[in-house]
């Protein structure tokens, strides 16, 4: 299935890129941006941020959307990799950091720790940055949850990535209900932070769904939603089932936020989870908690 127009992007620059690029090899640090292929790389880069990866690159779970590497042995955590992280974060001066990692369903605590360890890291070495976390489910870990939220993000965000019908193939260790209750649990437990969840399509939903999972997450007090489409890394990987057009995707961000009452929907055909995630800090200021 080819293309269509609107999600051809033009090929990063590697002068416009290696600052960023560099850096990250200086201090050994994965980015998302990289393991899972992102077609935003260039843009972000070239913009001086990234979206780091901990804990990774192996990932314990091999969904078969992600281009991210299966890897289920059992690591040790890199105790230097917070400091380093933070350290990258006071290089590039981020306003705005996002900080995700692979599953690492190997740890008994899924590697809450780490994240709390890359908080308090950020904290110390650029104190005015605003902090967003992308989680995994912990295998419904809500001690390890709590371990998370009590270093107090500004903004959590946990993906539902697709309707519930399409669990079982897009995300078949993951549970569509475990989500929404980690969503749940995080507004109604620590309502001061902001809560998150995004989702591809064109993996065979039909729009009906998606509204039904917008109103689902909105049921759940979420505040902020990204819809993107889907695009397949290789041949190896779930195939993209339709393009949306970019004509839907502000339908969604319309139904979204004048209808449902979301903070702020984020749709378009290239969006992704932590695709400007910065315009935050705006919400931040409009609906202070």
């Amino acid at each position: 299935m080819l293309k269509p127009d609107w999600l051809r992007v033009k090929a990063p620059q590697r002068e416009r890129i290696g600052a960023v690029a560099d850096l990250l090899v200086d201090l050994k640090l994965n980015t998302v941006c990289q393991e899972a292929s992102c077609p935003n790389i260039g843009e972000c880069f070239a913009g001086g941020t990234a979206t780091f990866l901990i804990m990774g690159p192996g990932c314990t779970r091999a969904c078969p959307y992600c281009d991210i590497d299966f890897d289920k042995s059992v690591r040790a955590l890199d105790a230097s990799e917070p400091q380093r992280l933070g350290e990258a974060v006071r290089r590039l001066a981020l306003s705005h950091v996002v900080i995700t990692s692979v599953n690492r369903d190997d740890l008994d605590d899924g590697g809450a720790s780490q994240f709390v360890a890359c908080v308090e890291q950020v904290r110390q070495h650029s104190p005015f940055t605003t902090i967003e976390l992308l989680i995994p489910d912990f295998c419904g870990n809500w001690q390890a949850l709590a371990q998370v939220m009590a270093a107090a993000p500004d903004v959590l965000n946990h993906n539902i990535e697709t309707v519930p019908r399409l669990y079982r193939s897009v995300r078949p260790q993951g549970i569509y209900t475990r989500s929404l209750e980690l969503l749940r649990l995080v507004r109604e437990q620590w309502p001061r932070t902001y809560s998150k969840s995004g989702l591809m399509v064109g993996l065979g939903e039909t729009d009906a769904e998606v509204l039904e999972v917008m109103a689902d997450l909105r049921q759940h007090c979420v505040d902020i939603v990204t819809i993107g489409q889907y695009l397949s890394p290789g041949p190896k990987h779930l195939q993209v089932a339709r393009f949306v057009t970019p004509e839907q995707f502000d339908q969604y961000r319309h139904h979204g936020e004048d209808e449902l009452g979301f903070l702020q929907v984020v749709s378009s055909p290239l969006t992704r989870s932590s695709y400007h995630a910065g315009e935050v800090q705006r919400l931040m200021r409009q609906h202070p908690r």
